[in-house]
C-alpha cells in the first residue's frame, strides 16, 4: 500500500483489485537504485561497475546503473541492438563522438554502433542508467570483434560478485522478469 493521500485530488480513488493478468510477474521495485553501497555494484572492468536493476534472460536484456567513481573505461564494443542511457550524475561519453553527457542527459544508441565508453574525472561519480538489448561485441584497437558479453555472462559475473561480498548469489534471481 502506498502512502496515504492527504490533499491530492485523486485521494478517494480505489486501487484496482485485480492488478496482474494471469501469469504476469510482479514489478521489480528497488529503493535508492543509485545507492552508495558498493556491494551492489558488480565490477565490470577495473574502473567501472554495474548495478543490475532488471534482467530478462529470455530476451537477452538488462537495465543497470553503470558507476565510475573516478576516470573510467569500458572497453571498445559494438551493439547489434539499440541501447538507451540516462545520466544520473558525473560525466561520460564515447571517444568516437563529440559530446559529453552530464546529469539529466539522455542518449539513444542505434543498432550497429561501436564505441569506447569513458568516464571523466568529476566532482560526482559517473552514474548512468542503461537499458541494454542483446550482447556487447568486444572490439580490438582496429574495431574487429574480439569477444562477446551477453546477459548470461552478466548473470554469472553478478552471482560470483554477490556471493563474494556476502549478499548471496541468489540475489540476482529476484531481478529476473
Amino acid at each position: 500500500m502506498p502512502e496515504t493521500a492527504k490533499t491530492e485530488f485523486w485521494r478517494d480513488i480505489k486501487p484496482i483489485e485485480n492488478v496482474f493478468k494471469p501469469d504476469a510477474k510482479p514489478e521489480v521495485y528497488l529503493q535508492n537504485a543509485p545507492t552508495d553501497d558498493d556491494r551492489y555494484y558488480v565490477p565490470f572492468t577495473e574502473t567501472v561497475s554495474s548495478r543490475p536493476l532488471w534482467i530478462s534472460p529470455e530476451r537477452n536484456m538488462w537495465c543497470d546503473i553503470l558507476l565510475a567513481r573516478k576516470a573510467g573505461l569500458v572497453n571498445r564494443h559494438y551493439h547489434p541492438h539499440e541501447v538507451f542511457a540516462y545520466t544520473i550524475s558525473g560525466k561520460w561519453g564515447y571517444l568516437e563522438h563529440d559530446w559529453t553527457a552530464t546529469a539529466g542527459d539522455f542518449v539513444y544508441e542505434t543498432p550497429g554502433e561501436g564505441h569506447t565508453l569513458v568516464a571523466y574525472e568529476s566532482d560526482e561519480p559517473m552514474r548512468v542508467h542503461f537499458k541494454v538489448t542483446g550482447p556487447l561485441i568486444w572490439l580490438d584497437e582496429n574495431g574487429n570483434p574480439s569477444g562477446t558479453f551477453d546477459v548470461h555472462d552478466y548473470i554469472a559475473l553478478a552471482r560470483a560478485h554477490y556471493d563474494k561480498v556476502g549478499i548471496g548469489a541468489d540475489y540476482i534471481n529476484r531481478l529476473f522478469r
